[in-house]
């Protein structure tokens, strides 16, 4: 174990893969005195980072990030199914009905589960659902915990087969009219009759429930337009418009399922059952009734059936549906499965450590769907717009139909007949319908990439972001101390001194004993032992000893090295420069001399640095704010290139970093753990958790969780909210546009009830369709 050569070495030893510590077990050893007995590290660095020690403010932050989405105090809850309630004007309707109601304090819509949750004050909620049925809704009330039900086909084969005979019998009428040069001939109006009654049913009935409640909504605005192209004998112009709304209206039925199959599909991830240990054997029963604690197996090629920790078995996991991750990851005994990842590869048993509807897959559709409940600001704008649009258009309309004749002395039937095509392009449709597909199309793609956002308005939000403070331990860093820096001294050579500190090491529990011990592994041959140690001694405050092949040997501070009368300038030099890059550095030496300086560190997270130069290049300025020593700190940031890295802060420190940052770059987001970041994350107008598939607390605290480790999705999810808000501003552009050339159009005389029903639903489809790219969208 003495030869000749020495090499120096520093070695960026990459930590055995080990399960996602979240930042409370990742700073545990900074409290932990005992390691110092092991390694006495008082001489180097020890970190002291003051986030471990406030649970009590991270609980009440964490109540506080959850305000925006908790019910308002002191209400309860009632869940209805809606069938008929699968687009905004329903919405819109329901709103005005149950809005204006005593003791309604807020009403939460999920168009596309046809969903509506109403927090109230009364004593006796009835009153709701019958005021429900007024307006034509069905509602079937659900219990609190009943999960989302199937939505119904949106276009079934039924209203297909009336679909086509309406058009048929309109596309009839239209020949027979052009032909005869008659619209009121008994064949016109039979045909146009016959398309009226076969497809316009639904909207006929819902224009007449608008009228009712006085709601200017397109039925009622199409029903208007029907009606009065009848009163002018345009029959088959009639029955041709109210066809094409129909086509236009399961067209978007269409698009709006495919949006809710987007979101669907995370739920339908995990299957049904799962194979459970028995006293005779391996049985299949549903996931809903396996207990935590069950011991469960999984085959290759089958799913994850729940969350669970390895007991047995090894195998390469998709987890590519949750997190976003493309490559398998290898697992074995201890590391942890999600339910819903892909066994590719072996065979594992494992423990369950969730019930189904607690599964981190389970959380993650939760969460989606609560998403679709909030109402983005750019839907906020749109549904203000369109309170004064729409009545004033009618206005006008009307002012054309009653004044036009009386002014121009000509006859009332083409006065009327421009009327009734303004009043068709008077429905702000496509305005309306854009922006929920648009948002739950970002969601849908931000979840597919491991990127869990919270509602419409925090993916709105991230496009405004000009600040970004990160923490350290945990985020930037692995969050747990990884061996990094082995320098052999004399003739020692890197390998024999490694295999010595980590035969002494293999004996302690602590992490950066284990720190010592991975780091030997990863470097030594497969087939490599450690020495045998005998005598082994924790000697408190300074380091461990111990005996191997008879001499004596000792693993720690310069303390101990006194003690022991060892001399080394050159162990001390190494010592030193360790120090002050903020890593926690010992000796290893025997009787007569120093061997080797070890160094152990927090190690940065691979694509850090790749990842903070995307968020400058996005205009992001960035900023790391940590309870860690300044000098750890300092050296951390310059590896990852940040000029701006803050240490030895206190909680209270960081909510007043975030506030200055906020004054100073107006809209600031805070990434974190979710956990021991939760005042700072709730302080921040956007607060990202990192590595939130293992822990609870970050889905339910952050406004945006990133589902795995990799840094590179924080740039993503401001492209990803930068792209959503261009799509949304183009839906809106061109939605006004087009209604601006039919108004010039029909104000010259020259548009059709044709061209205005093609206007506004070809509007609508347009930015639907436009929208629903997003769905394509790739971080």
């Amino acid at each position: 174990m003495s030869p000749p050569t020495r090499r120096s070495i520093v070695i960026p030893i990459k930590p055995m893969s080990a399960p996602a510590a979240d930042s409370a077990g990742a700073c545990g050893h900074d409290h932990d005195h005992d390691h110092g007995a092991e390694h006495g590290h008082h001489h180097g660095h020890r970190h002291t980072d003051g986030d471990c020690c406030t649970p009590d403010l991270s609980a009440g932050a964490a109540s506080a990030a959850s305000l925006p989405t908790a019910a308002p105090p002191g209400t309860s809850a009632i869940r209805w199914r809606i069938d008929q309630m699968d687009c905004p004007t329903e919405e819109r309707l329901i709103r005005q009905k149950l809005g204006s109601m005593s003791g309604v304090e807020r009403l939460d819509f999920n168009l596309l589960q046809r969903e509506l949750t109403a927090h109230h004050r009364l004593d006796d909620a009835s009153g709701l659902e019958t005021a429900l049925q007024q307006i034509g809704m069905a509602p079937r009330r659900l219990q609190a915990d009943e999960p989302v039900l199937p939505a119904p086909v949106a276009v079934p084969v039924r209203t297909r087969w009336l679909l086509a005979g309406s058009g048929a019998a309109a596309v009839a009428a239209e020949a027979v009219a052009w032909g005869t040069q008659d619209e009121i001939s008994w064949p016109v109006m039979s045909l146009a009759a016959l398309s009226i009654a076969l497809a316009g049913g639904p909207t006929l009935k819902k224009g007449w429930i608008a009228l009712k409640h006085l709601t200017l909504n397109i039925h009622f605005l199409m029903t208007l337009a029907v009606g009065g192209a009848l009163l002018i004998g345009q029959w088959a112009e009639a029955a041709m418009v109210l066809f094409l709304f129909a086509v236009a209206e399961a067209i978007e039925a269409l698009s709006l399922e495919r949006a809710r199959k987007a979101v669907q599909a995370l739920s339908a991830l995990a299957p049904d059952a799962a194979w459970v240990r028995q006293d005779n054997g391996w049985v299949s029963q549903p996931v809903a009734s396996v207990p935590v604690g069950a011991l469960i197996r999984v085959r290759p090629g089958e799913r994850v059936p729940l969350d669970a920790v390895i007991t047995s078995g090894q195998g390469a996991v998709n987890e590519s549906a949750l997190t976003g991750e493309s490559l398998p990851q290898d697992k074995v005994a201890g590391d942890r499965l999600l339910a819903g990842s892909v066994l590719q590869d072996g065979s594992l048993e494992a423990r369950s450590t969730e019930v189904a509807g607690r599964s981190t897959l389970a959380r993650m559709a939760d969460a989606i769907q609560a998403a679709q409940s909030q109402r983005a600001p750019t839907q906020r704008f749109v549904d203000e717009f369109a309170r004064y649009y729409t009545p004033v258009v009618v206005v006008i309309a009307v002012c054309i139909a009653v004044l036009g004749p009386w002014f121009s002395g000509s006859d009332w039937h083409a006065w009327l007949y421009e009327a009734l095509v303004l009043l068709v392009i008077a429905c702000p449709c496509a305005l309306v319908v854009s922006t929920p597909v648009t948002v739950v199309s970002g969601l849908a793609a931000g979840a597919r990439q491991g990127i869990l956002i919270k509602g419409g308005a925090h993916l709105e939000a991230g496009q405004k972001l000009r600040a970004m403070a990160l923490d350290k331990t945990g985020t930037l860093t692995e969050g747990r101390p990884a061996l990094t820096d082995c320098e052999p001294l004399g003739r020692w050579d890197m390998a024999g001194a490694l295999q010595l500190a980590a035969s002494l090491d293999e004996h302690s529990s602590h992490p950066i004993a284990r720190a010592v011990v991975n780091g030997w592994r990863a470097g030594a041959p497969a087939d490599a032992q450690l020495l045998a140690v005998t005598d082994f001694q924790l000697l408190s405050g300074r380091g461990v000893s111990g005996l191997i092949d008879g001499h004596r040997w000792w693993l720690g501070n310069p303390r101990l090295m006194a003690e022991q009368g060892i001399q080394h300038d050159d162990a001390m030099a190494h010592l030193q420069a360790l120090e002050q890059q903020g890593k926690t550095a010992f000796v290893l030496f025997n009787e007569s001399e120093a061997v080797a300086v070890l160094g152990v560190a927090d190690t940065v997270r691979e694509h850090a640095r790749e990842a903070l130069m995307a968020l400058r290049s996005l205009g992001v300025h960035t900023v790391m704010l940590s309870g860690d020593n300044p000098v750890s700190v300092g050296h951390v940031g310059r590896q990852l290139g940040l000029a701006d890295a803050r240490g030895g802060l206190l909680p209270q420190d960081k909510l007043d970093a975030i506030a200055a940052l906020k004054a100073s770059h107006d809209s600031v987001a805070m990434v974190g753990d979710g956990v021991n970041d939760a005042p700072a994350l709730a302080r921040s107008d956007v607060g990202l958790a990192m590595g939130a598939a293992g822990t609870a607390t970050a889905l339910e605290t952050a406004d945006v969780a990133i589902m795995d480790d990799d840094l590179r999705k924080l740039p993503a999810y401001i492209r990803l909210s930068r792209e959503t808000a261009n799509v949304l501003w183009q839906n809106i552009v061109l939605a006004l546009s087009i209604k601006a050339v039919f108004f010039v159009l029909a104000f010259t005389g020259q548009a059709t009830l044709w061209m205005a029903v093609f206007a506004d639903m070809g509007a609508s489809l347009l930015v639907v369709f436009n929208g629903m790219r997003l769905l394509r969208w790739k971080a």
